[in-house]
């Protein structure tokens, strides 16, 4: 029998769009490009051919159309990993939940989203304005700990040696590292992007080794994350979302990617304010390729 998701599980609005992105099934394409910010839609979008839709939601801000043919559309999903939670899990119910019967559908439909974001990079030969894929992915939220399954996805060797390199405060959720998709790695990346290892953290000043006026509990681990190696790769890059994006994205069977543009270097301390040209030539790459 067909599993039924509850009411109170699945929130369907009275005009049949899910919950918080107030989008309906139909408007759901196989291509979904993944911001953060609600006005990079809008930037996205003006490369499409055709605009067939826009919601706007909270910080959910989506535009559907077509890009040289192809049907795609941009949705920002904030600033966080738990905004990463609610977004690929409301797109997966929009691909494989009934939303008449509230059936599990029996065929799943698989989306390929790539996220494009901006980053700060741990090692001193980042350039601003490197693109960085997260190839691995490192989550820091403990997002993906509360799924099962998550060991089937993780690489459990990589977890353990980055605990015991920087003696993992046990205060904080177990770090977890998934890969992103190979196939669409392949399909985004070429030699003008760099194949990274990329820390999502739980938030952007202490969970990043931040100090404003706080104290870190541990203000040394940066300098063991930049100095940390795993089969003679080092970890490249902060953000914020790229792990449970690509975590859930393999738990429910999507092609999942973050590609990132490197706007600040945390090894040198450099910073480039004035970043989103760079941003707009990556989009165009990115529709051009995806």
């Amino acid at each position: 029998m067909p599993r039924i998701i509850p009411e109170s599980e699945l929130i369907i609005n009275p005009d049949g769009s899910v919950f918080h992105l107030h989008l309906r099934p139909d408007q759901l394409t196989d291509r979904i490009i993944l911001v953060g910010d609600p006005s990079r839609v809008d930037m996205v979008a003006s490369f499409f051919d055709t605009k067939t839709f826009e919601v706007q939601s909270r910080e959910f801000h989506t535009i559907g159309g077509t890009y040289k043919g192809k049907p795609i559309m941009c949705l920002s999903h904030g600033i966080g990993p738990d905004n990463i939670d609610i977004v690929i899990t409301e797109l997966d119910a929009l691909a494989n939940v009934d939303f008449k019967t509230r059936e599990v559908r029996e065929q799943t439909r698989s989306l390929t989203m790539v996220r494009i974001g901006t980053s700060g990079a741990l090692q001193p030969e980042l350039t601003l304005g490197t693109p960085v894929i997260a190839e691995k992915a490192i989550g820091f939220d403990g997002v993906l700990n509360y799924y099962a399954g998550r060991n089937s996805v993780a690489d459990l060797d990589f977890e353990h040696a980055l605990c015991e390199h920087t003696d993992w405060n046990p205060l904080w959720a177990k770090p977890y590292v998934v890969n992103a998709d190979a196939d669409l790695v392949e399909q985004i990346g070429r030699d003008d992007m760099v194949r990274g290892n990329t820390i999502s953290a739980v938030g952007f000043y202490g969970p990043q080794g931040r100090e404003v006026r706080l104290h870190l509990a541990n203000p040394d681990l940066n300098s063991r994350i930049e100095k940390f190696e795993h089969n003679g790769r080092k970890i490249t890059n902060y953000e914020m979302e790229s792990a449970p994006l690509q975590g859930l994205g393999r738990l429910m069977g999507h092609r999942c990617m973050t590609v990132c543009s490197i706007i600040a270097n945390r090894f040198n301390t450099t910073a480039n304010p004035n970043y989103k040209d760079g941003i707009r030539s990556l989009v165009e790459t990115v529709l051009e390729r995806i």
